[in-house]
Order: C-alpha cells, then sequence, then structure tokens
C-alpha cells in the first residue's frame, strides 16, 4: 500500500516548527485560519521553509467568504501562484467556484498553468459543490493531485460516507479528509474507509501575554478575543503520526 500522508494546517512559523516536529509528512501554510484561512505572505513562507525540510503547499485564497471569484481576485491569485512558485512552494491550495455551485474550469486551469507543474489541491470549495461526484471528476479532468474534504459535513468523522465514496472512485488523487481531524478520529477512519491522507490543525489555545487588556472594544470577529492565540501542538500531531504508523503496520 501507499505511505499514508498527514499534512499540518498551519498559519505561523511557531505552528509550522510544531508541526514538523510532530512528525508531519507536509504542510499547508495559511494566514487568517480562524477564518478559515486567508493567503499567506511570502515573508511568512520564506520563514517557515529557512525552520521545516518537509514539502509546502500554499493555500491560495483573496478574502474570507465564497469561493466565486472576479477578475480583480483572480489577478491577485495568479500572481500569487506564480510568486509562491518562484520561492520554492511545492504545491498550492486552490479552489474556483461558479455561481451554480460547479468548479470554475477556466479559473482553476488558469492557476494551475501558473504554478508550472507544482502540486495542486483543490481545498475545501469542493465541499460546497452541489454534486461531489460530478466535482470528482472535473478535479481529475483539471490534473488536480489532492481533494481537501470532509465529505461535505461539519467534520471529516460525520462525512465518512461520502469520503469513503470518494476516495473508492478517485483513482490517482488524493482524497485527504480534513476538519475535525485528530488521532481518533485518524484511527476510526482508517478503521472504516480507504482513506490515507489526513490533514489536522492539532491547534491548542494559548493566552496572549499581554498583561493590560483593553476589555471595551474587540479588533476581530465577534465572540474571538484578541488575547487568545491559536497554536499547533506538537504532541497532537505527534500522537497522530504515531497511531498512522500503527495501522500502517497492521493493516
Amino acid at each position: 500500500m501507499e505511505a499514508l500522508i498527514l499534512e499540518g494546517c498551519v498559519d505561523s512559523v511557531e505552528s509550522a516548527i510544531a508541526a514538523f516536529r510532530g512528525g508531519a509528512d507536509r504542510l499547508e501554510l495559511c494566514s487568517g485560519l480562524v477564518i478559515g484561512g486567508l493567503s499567506p505572505s511570502v515573508a511568512l513562507f520564506d520563514r517557515v521553509k529557512a525552520y521545516v525540510d518537509i514539502p509546502v503547499r500554499v493555500l491560495l485564497r483573496p478574502r474570507f467568504g465564497d469561493f466565486l471569484y472576479s477578475e480583480e481576485e483572480m489577478g491577485i491569485l495568479e500572481a500569487e501562484v506564480r510568486e509562491f512558485v518562484k520561492h520554492g512552494a511545492d504545491g498550492i491550495v486552490i479552489g474556483c467556484l461558479k455561481g451554480d455551485g460547479t468548479i470554475d474550469e477556466e479559473k482553476m486551469r488558469r492557476l494551475i498553468e501558473a504554478a508550472q507543474g507544482a502540486g495542486v489541491t483543490l481545498h475545501r470549495a469542493f465541499d460546497m459543490t452541489r454534486e461531489p461526484m460530478e466535482a470528482l471528476f472535473t478535479a481529475k479532468e483539471l490534473g488536480v493531485d489532492t481533494i481537501l474534504t470532509s465529505g461535505q459535513k461539519d467534520n471529516a468523522r460525520n462525512g465518512k460516507e461520502l469520503l469513503n465514496e470518494l476516495a473508492g472512485a478517485a483513482g490517482e488523487i488524493d482524497i485527504m479528509a480534513g476538519a475535525g481531524i485528530d488521532a481518533a478520529v485518524i484511527e476510526e477512519l482508517l478503521l472504516e474507509t480507504e482513506l490515507q491522507a489526513f490533514h489536522m490543525s492539532g491547534k491548542v489555545t494559548l493566552p496572549s501575554r499581554m498583561e493590560w487588556r483593553q476589555e471595551k472594544i474587540g479588533m476581530g470577529l465577534p465572540g474571538i478575543s484578541e488575547y487568545e492565540i491559536f497554536r499547533t501542538d506538537e504532541e497532537k500531531v505527534r500522537k497522530a503520526k504515531k497511531l498512522m504508523a500503527k495501522c500502517t503496520k497492521t493493516r
């Protein structure tokens, strides 16, 4: 069987180092993970690459919200693809949809062509498509090598039925389970599905080191405190990786 893949989803140098030390096979680098992930800066990418020697794919998303992009936004995305590939990105993580809930093949091709042969993950825009099997076929035609999905549910555990169907029909595409992934969920999915690739943030919430705190106003999304920092926990990644190694030996 092919090797299992554990991808760490990170949005800081500290999280990247933790995922790397915990045993992640590759990273997905973004910014703003708390709102689902946005494009990172080139400076962040370069800094991460200075500390890790595993593949790094870069999530490219110009804003929070849907995946129906304007021409202005596509111009930004194409420029980002070229810039990150020039800086050594091992792959890009992208997703463009049409208003009718299908994959926008023309816009996806533009980004894939700009990637010049780098790996391509179709991110969880896939989970917002109206017909997942049709979307899988389209991804195959486009040359995508990985689809990140929760099985169109709020988490991968709840989406395991569709995840298994996708894995059975995917052929050479990796169906990578994401959302709510930890060691326990990986074990369940390995036992009950054909999945071999998993995507986790291993998130923990750390208190801010600020001593004085302004409690009268908030600077971000309602319900999210400026005095909480989200980081990848090295031990959570290590536990997942050890579980995967154990399952590889017994399958």
